[in-house]
């Protein structure tokens, strides 16, 4: 049994009403991989924007595996502390990551938060040495067409991310880079300019789908229901 977990901010836990790029994942994985897997995590839950607060079970759709690690306004930092234990709970093999957004438009700048990637991957690896991880970079969201010291923060994020992959990559403890989409755009992939409608939930996960096949011969090619 392969166990996935998704590790990710709100365009990952995703809100109520809505399919997610985790249910995304998992419609092509049943599909395409030729093993037993699932996704796992020690959360199960949307974020319910009228209770502000990550507590709503209504998925699109409810029928797959839901567990996850992610997080409403979670970053790099809130998920260092707690990804040894999840990992170490739920046996995670492989991890599909993307943070980063939260934690330049609040937290820390892009030096700050390229050193918490280091320390996450750290503890991943403490809980687990042979851990796979695919990590997506930062995908600017509308707040960089109108912020120019925000937008360098993502691009040199994004540069500081690239390296520490490179870095710490290891034979047992794969480190993969996987490329954001080409044709994401924020104005027909999201609904609000940050987190991602229909189309753009398709999107993240065949990111993280076409690098694990090219890299790892996992899966087969994306193709969007």
């Amino acid at each position: 049994m392969l166990r996935f977990m998704p590790v990710g901010d709100s365009m990952t836990i995703g809100s109520a009403g809505e399919h997610t790029w985790r249910y995304r994942m998992w419609q092509h994985l049943r599909g395409t991989y030729g093993g037993p897997f699932t996704l796992v995590g020690p959360r199960e839950t949307l974020y319910d924007k009228a209770a502000d607060a990550p507590t709503s079970y209504e998925y699109a759709d409810p029928d797959f595996p839901r567990a996850h690690l992610a997080g409403w306004g979670e970053g790099w930092q809130h998920m260092v502390p707690l990804i040894g234990e999840a990992v170490r709970a739920h046996r995670a093999d492989v991890l599909l990551v993307s943070l980063g957004l939260i934690d330049l438009g609040f937290y820390t700048n892009a030096e700050q938060t390229a050193q918490n990637v280091r320390a996450f991957v750290a503890e991943a690896r403490r809980a687990n040495p042979r851990i796979r991880m695919a990590v997506l970079p930062v995908i600017p969201n509308v707040r960089a067409e109108s912020d120019a010291p925000f937008a360098t923060e993502v691009t040199r994020f994004n540069e500081l991310l690239a390296k520490a992959i490179a870095d710490l990559d290891e034979p047992r403890s794969p480190l993969l880079p996987a490329s954001p989409p080409s044709s994401y755009d924020i104005d027909h992939d999201t609904y609000d300019g940050t987190h991602p409608n229909a189309s753009g939930e398709h999107k993240i996960a065949a990111a993280f789908a076409e690098a694990m096949h090219q890299a790892w011969d996992l899966g087969q090619p994306y193709e969007a229901a």
